[in-house]
C-alpha cells in the first residue's frame, strides 16, 4: 500500500483530490504513508481521525512545494440534518464548519486532498478526482486470524488487498495509465 502510494504521488499536482476508501484495517493510512512519502513530507503521516483534518508541508516530483490536506472523513456526515436538507449539503456545511469547503471547490495550485472515508462525498467534490477503493477480504484460512485472550478473532495486518483506482474526469483517465504501466 505504501508503494502504491508514492507510485501515484509521483503523479499528482495541485489541485489534485484524491478519495480513500475501504473497511478498517484496509491500508488507508499506509497509502497516506505512502503519499507523504512521495511529496517528501517530512512530518509523520498519522491518521487524522481525531483531528478531522491535517496539512502536512513536502514538494511535488519536480521539486514545487506541496501541501497535502489529509481529512479523515468518518465522523462527517452524521445523522443530524435540518428539515428539507439532503444529505449533500449537510456535508458541505460541515466541511465549511472545518473550513475545507472552499479548498476542495478550488484547491491552490500546490495543494492535493486526500479525504480518507471520503465516498460518500463523491458527488459534493472535485468533478476530477481519483478515487481509490480498497478491498480486504476477510482471510478464510486458518490462522489468517490471531487470537486474543478471550479466544475472540482479530484482524491482522496481514493478506492480500486489492485496489480499484477509478479516475473521474479527463486528467486523471490520462494520468492512471503510468500507474498501471509501471507495474
Amino acid at each position: 500500500m505504501r508503494a502504491l502510494g508514492i507510485r501515484i504521488a509521483g503523479l499528482l499536482r495541485g489541485g489534485d483530490v484524491l478519495l480513500l476508501s475501504g473497511p478498517l484495517g484496509a491500508g488507508k493510512t499506509t497509502f497516506a504513508q505512502g503519499i507523504g512519502a512521495g511529496l517528501h513530507v517530512d512530518e509523520p503521516v498519522v491518521s487524522p481521525t481525531f483531528t478531522i483534518a491535517r496539512e502536512l508541508h513536502g514538494r511535488f516530483a519536480d521539486g514545487t512545494p506541496a501541501t497535502l490536506i489529509h481529512v479523515d472523513a468518518y465522523r462527517l456526515g452524521g445523522n443530524a440534518y435540518a428539515p428539507g436538507q439532503d444529505s449533500v449539503d449537510r456535508l458541505l456545511d460541515e466541511l465549511e464548519s472545518i473550513g475545507l469547503d472552499e479548498e476542495l471547490e478550488n484547491p491552490s495550485d500546490n495543494t492535493v486532498i486526500l479525504m480518507e472515508w471520503g465516498e460518500q462525498m463523491a458527488a459534493a467534490l472535485a468533478d476530477e478526482r481519483l478515487e481509490i477503493h480498497i478491498c480486504r477480504p476477510l482471510p478464510a484460512a486458518p490462522g489468517a486470524h490471531s487470537e486474543t485472550d478471550d479466544g475472540m478473532s482479530e484482524l491482522t495486518s496481514d493478506g492480500t488487498r486489492t485496489v480499484k483506482l477509478v479516475p473521474v474526469g479527463e486528467p486523471w483517465q490520462q494520468r492512471i495509465g503510468r500507474v498501471i504501466d509501471a507495474q
